[in-house]
């Protein structure tokens, strides 16, 4: 099945272990120079009310994606294990 990363972009993520909605996929990180996908990138829930940013990321491993659907794509991760913190460039000051 081939698939654009536009069209993954349109799909949103759920969590089959207790039904929580991740969100829409962002970015995806492969593997060089054979071009698999190694994992989804999906962004982590907003600091208040999206203000402040986000403090991390979700990182789904490929084999944890169970199906895609024309609208969804259904995971199996514990969301504790899969969150990524942010990289932040940090200011230097003079």
């Amino acid at each position: 099945m081939q698939q654009r990363f536009s069209e993954l972009r349109c799909k949103e993520v759920i969590n089959i272990c207790d039904g929580a909605r991740l969100g829409y996929v962002d970015d995806l990180v492969l593997e060089l120079p054979q071009g698999q996908v190694i994992a989804l990138i999906v962004p982590g829930p907003s600091c208040f009310f999206g203000l402040f940013g986000r403090e991390c990321d979700y990182y789904i491993p490929w084999p944890c994606i169970k199906r895609m659907g024309d609208d969804i794509i259904l995971v199996d991760v514990i969301p504790e294990q899969i969150k990524q913190p942010k990289h932040k460039m940090k200011k230097k000051i003079l």
